[in-house]
């Protein structure tokens, strides 16, 4: 395996680490979220269930899951949500 392949897989499981953590907070208000890949520092999530229709959704994702993912995670600079 690549070193670039090891260190993809290390910040993908790092961002799912994150996820977890936050993923309680999502859930209590009915949401959840859903890794869908990690390229070149970007995290792209899907936002489920109360989440993907919320009109909040983006301050949730920019402000809080982007932030944390920015602060814990080397090499990430942005989330996006995918639908």
């Amino acid at each position: 395996m690549s070193e670039n392949v090891q260190q993809q897989e290390s910040i993908y499981d790092e961002v799912l680490e994150v996820l977890d953590k936050l993923r309680p907070f999502l859930q209590r208000d009915g949401g959840d979220v859903e890794l869908v890949d990690v390229e070149d520092g970007v995290v792209k999530l899907k936002l489920m269930g109360a989440c993907g229709s919320c009109p909040s959704s983006t301050i949730t994702l920019k402000a809080g899951i982007e932030r944390a993912l920015v602060e814990e995670v080397e090499g990430i600079t942005e989330v996006v949500q995918v639908f």
